[in-house]
């Protein structure tokens, strides 16, 4: 079984548990063993812009701890994602920021070489699409998804970079593999309001309605998820609109790894379904 370490977002304990126990449950169903490296922190993403020598201090240890147990790095977490690979560009491309970085590490006994992997779930999953495909017992015909990627996943290209499409189509390409139909839709590479909730609540939530509004237009039933902060915005935030009359009719959303849960026949208890705060229990006539 392949073992892979996994960078695990500080929201999701608390707020998303069901993202960790259906990633967990997904990844040991296609013969991946998620490890816990012991020491393993917060990726800095909240200190980059305030103080970049402690960020980078955050990122390299996690890195390094991958490291020294020979172990790729998984996220599943855009803003992690982009906190890791920000970070790995930085030590890789200058040596001043890597001896300061690597000083610091100096006095938990670690150093950061550069020597491994950092990567997105939908990247990982990408790469083992055949043994997706080959894993599948039920498929979901006549489910219209939108996918919503997230700003993150995407950019700046020459950080995070690992699509050849313009637009990006290895999200659909994972979705369509669980026998749903992808949908085109306009605002599918918008952002979905998330980052700026706590600073300007008003302008978040119209950038989330207006995604909403686009999607259902489309003819989705339903959005797809791969990012913590953007499937706490479309469905908790979204919930609470429905629940003020701010939002007519909503849009369900799911998490990636939830979806494809339920297309490898896993239990919808492990997958977390019921702690969703929108309804999906209907999403079993489709299975």
């Amino acid at each position: 079984m392949k073992r892979i370490a996994i960078q695990r977002c500080c929201s999701t304990p608390v707020l998303l548990k069901q993202y960790e126990t259906s990633t967990d449950s997904v990844l040991r169903r296609l013969g991946v063993e998620p490890v816990d490296i012991q020491n393993f922190g917060c990726c800095g993403y909240p200190l980059r812009t305030f103080d970049l020598e402690a960020y980078l201090a955050c990122s390299a240890k996690n890195i390094s701890l991958a490291e020294k147990e020979g172990l790729q790095v998984l996220t599943f977490c855009n803003g992690c994602y982009l906190s890791l690979r920000q970070a790995y560009h930085y030590l890789k491309n200058d040596d001043n920021v890597k001896a300061g970085t690597n000083a610091i590490l100096a006095q938990d006994g670690l150093v950061f070489r550069g020597t491994t992997e950092i990567v997105h779930l939908l990247h990982f999953l990408i790469s083992i699409k055949e043994k997706i495909h080959d894993s599948i017992t039920s498929h979901l015909k006549g489910l219209k998804v939108a996918t919503h990627y997230g700003c993150q996943l995407m950019r700046p290209r020459e950080v995070v970079d690992f699509t050849q499409h313009k637009p990006p189509l290895f999200f659909d390409e994972l979705v369509e593999i669980t026998g749903a139909e992808s949908i085109s839709w306009a605002a599918k590479q918008d952002c979905c309001g998330a980052p700026i909730y706590g600073l300007n609540p008003d302008i978040s939530t119209r950038l989330l309605v207006k995604k909403i509004l686009n999607a259902k237009e489309a003819g989705a039933s339903l959005l797809c998820i791969a990012c913590p902060f953007c499937q706490l915005q479309f469905d908790h935030v979204q919930h609470r609109l429905l629940a003020e009359g701010r939002l007519d009719q909503g849009l369900p959303c799911i998490l990636y790894t939830q979806l494809l849960g339920l297309a490898l026949g896993l239990d919808e208890e492990a997958l977390g379904i019921q702690k969703n705060k929108i309804d999906l229990t209907w999403i079993k006539d489709f299975l």
